[in-house]
């Protein structure tokens, strides 16, 4: 606002200046060459100011349009951000021609369904041959959500303080969580008899129930992970639940091995294809 109240008064300035020129006449002696120069300068300024401003607009808009396609790609949408620089050069550090600065960043923003806030500080050492910076202090705080997984998470990143390994990670952390709720509810939908989600299509576990065999069930667990170097890796177990009567029938040991072969199944046919056999031979156990 107070650039734009700067740049107002200078046009006006120069309005005014304008009127005089028009309606005063050159006093005499005064050589008229040295209004034209004037009226040249003054249309020279503008000219270049008006095209200041037009390539000022031109690289905004290539700017937001960049940020738009990286939050598109990324899925991170940042809403509000400041940062606050410090000088901390020293008279000696002046001397060896040494620039030092503090900067200190706040944002907050989110990734599709989390938020999150920011606060960073960046140091920066400048000297004639090169330019290094690190982040010295990091703090995330995260919205309150249903992914626990992310508690320790955050904690890993800010005790290293690594602000790309948040990003990276939370990013992939999302888009798995997103991938699980499509394939739940997609089953949901397709099977709505045996397919069974307790807490809505963003829950971590299914639940397929055979219609002959009541008290039989087969629980899928479906974790998201985030291990220590910030990789997203889904962890998909079974479980089973079994009237005790068909544990005692169950001489050849099939339901206790059922979440070894689950975790087989999974390495040749992948999540969806394994959650589908298992859906479809309850069915046909159902139909027979």
């Amino acid at each position: 606002m107070d650039s734009q109240r700067a740049e107002a008064r200078a046009l006006e300035a120069e309005i005014s200046a304008l009127r005089r020129a028009c309606v005063e006449p050159p006093a005499p002696g005064e050589d008229t060459s040295r209004v034209r120069k004037s009226f040249r300068d003054i249309y020279q300024a503008d000219s270049e100011g008006w095209e200041l401003s037009k390539d000022l607009r031109s690289h905004l808009g290539h700017l937001e349009s960049e940020l738009q396609f990286l939050s598109t790609l990324t899925g991170i949408s940042i809403r509000h951000y400041s940062k606050k620089t410090e000088d901390l050069t020293s008279t000696e550090m002046t001397e060896k021609s040494i620039k030092k600065v503090l900067q200190r960043h706040r944002l907050s923003g989110n990734c599709h369904m989390i938020t999150f806030q920011l606060e960073f500080q960046l140091l920066e050492i400048q000297n004639e041959e090169s330019l290094s910076s690190v982040i010295t202090d990091l703090s995330i705080i995260m919205e309150p959500t249903e992914y626990s997984e992310l508690s320790e998470f955050v904690s890993r990143a800010e005790e290293r303080r690594d602000l790309f390994m948040f990003f990276r990670s939370l990013h992939f952390f999302v888009e798995w969580c997103e991938y699980r709720k499509r394939t739940f509810k997609r089953f949901k939908e397709k099977y709505p008899e045996a397919v069974h989600l307790s807490e809505g299509a963003s829950s971590s576990c299914m639940g397929i129930r055979s219609p002959s065999r009541p008290g039989f069930e087969l629980v899928i667990v479906w974790r998201i992970q985030i291990d220590e170097e910030g990789k997203v890796l889904p962890k998909l177990d079974l479980l089973t639940k079994v009237p005790l009567q068909a544990l005692e029938l169950d001489k050849n040991g099939v339901i206790e091995a059922a979440p070894l072969s689950f975790r087989t199944l999974l390495g040749v046919l992948g999540i969806e294809a394994t959650l589908e056999s298992l859906i479809k031979s309850l069915h046909t156990e159902a139909s027979n």
